[in-house]
């Protein structure tokens, strides 16, 4: 298969699936005339790669998934460990982000948003007045 097909079975654009060869994930054979030639395994492993990442696995994350989903004498505890710090890593984002939203939260309720140049907004930024 040409990259034009595998673009459209495995839903990522060339630039991706050329990276991911580039970083080893995938490993398409080549032709006498140079052109790579996917197979339909390299096309299920793009699609495997699309959706770890859609889940926010990092490329090493879904490198060791890759290797575990290969591998038959694998332990589904190793899979889960995996996922499970990366959910810890998900929970981690999520309070940060809470802590961000109610600080400018905070910010935007004591700025006036008026016709004044005075802004609590700008002062916690620049690190001086009260901020929060």
């Amino acid at each position: 298969m040409q990259i034009r097909e595998v673009e459209q079975s495995a839903g990522l654009p060339a630039k991706t699936i050329r990276y991911y060869e580039e970083i080893g994930l995938v490993r398409p054979d080549r032709r006498d005339n140079g052109y790579r030639d996917y197979s339909t395994e390299d096309v299920h492993r793009l699609r495997f790669l699309q959706r770890a990442r859609g889940l926010g696995f990092s490329i090493e994350d879904c490198r060791a998934l890759l290797s575990l989903y290969g591998e038959t004498e694998r332990e589904s505890a190793d899979v889960r460990a995996i996922a499970e710090a990366h959910l810890e890593e998900i929970d981690r984002k999520i309070r940060e982000l809470k802590s961000m939203r109610q600080t400018l939260a905070h910010l935007v309720q004591a700025c006036h948003g008026d016709a004044r140049p005075d802004c609590p907004i700008l002062d916690d930024l620049a690190g001086i007045g009260g901020g929060t």
